[in-house]
């Protein structure tokens, strides 16, 4: 079956439901102002150049894309009936805007912190919580994948699903401080605590 996508289906889609601020945020989960002020970030980075052969999807819809897959976790097989976009362009779509989004804003939404920053955050924690000496909340989370080739066991936690450990660190506002992400999933916590860079620092 082919999926038929009409011409500027999406862009009177996007043009509606800014009309809608709290439907935007619900849909986007996000406001409509921050959705902007990342679109003009990653704008330069996510846009293609417009050829013979193709009218490029806009940055806008790549964004949307993306964040409905982070948002939502639903897999590109709906996406693609979502967006009417095929299933290895919005894979494709993801992969490249998650990249453009840790490159262009890892520095600046989530700089390597520094002594006075760690000083800072046990000062607010100890403030809120009477926790003396308390550096921040940590835990992990198993996201699902496919088992590498010729990985074995490595990826198969104690849930009975193939996953990697992404590790985070969160402050006194519940602003992430410090991520790790890559661990074995058959990993418990304790190894993957130890491995991470906040145990290297």
């Amino acid at each position: 079956m082919r999926i038929v996508k009409k011409i500027g289906q999406f862009t009177t889609f996007f043009e509606n439901i800014r009309q809608y601020p709290d439907k935007f945020f619900e849909y986007y989960r996000m406001w409509i102002s921050s959705f902007d002020e990342l679109l003009k970030t990653l704008r330069p980075h996510i846009t293609k150049n417009t050829t013979e052969f193709r009218n490029p999807i806009s940055a806008e819809e790549r964004l949307t894309i993306t964040l409905r897959y982070l948002s939502t976790g639903t897999c590109f097989a709906v996406l693609k009936f979502d967006f009417c976009v095929g299933r290895i362009t919005i894979g494709v779509i993801v992969k490249d805007t998650c990249k453009v989004i840790w490159s262009t804003l890892n520095s600046k939404e989530m700089p390597k912190p520094t002594k006075e920053d760690w000083v800072e955050i046990s000062n607010i924690l100890y403030t809120k919580t009477n926790f003396p000496n308390c550096l921040g909340a940590i835990d992990n989370k198993h996201i699902r994948c496919r088992n590498p080739n010729n990985s074995g066991s490595f990826y198969f936690n104690y849930k009975k699903f193939f996953s990697i450990v992404l590790m985070a660190i969160v402050d006194a506002n519940l602003n992430f401080v410090v991520i790790d992400v890559g661990s074995y999933g058959r990993e418990g916590d304790s190894n993957v605590f130890k491995e991470c860079a906040y145990c290297i620092w």
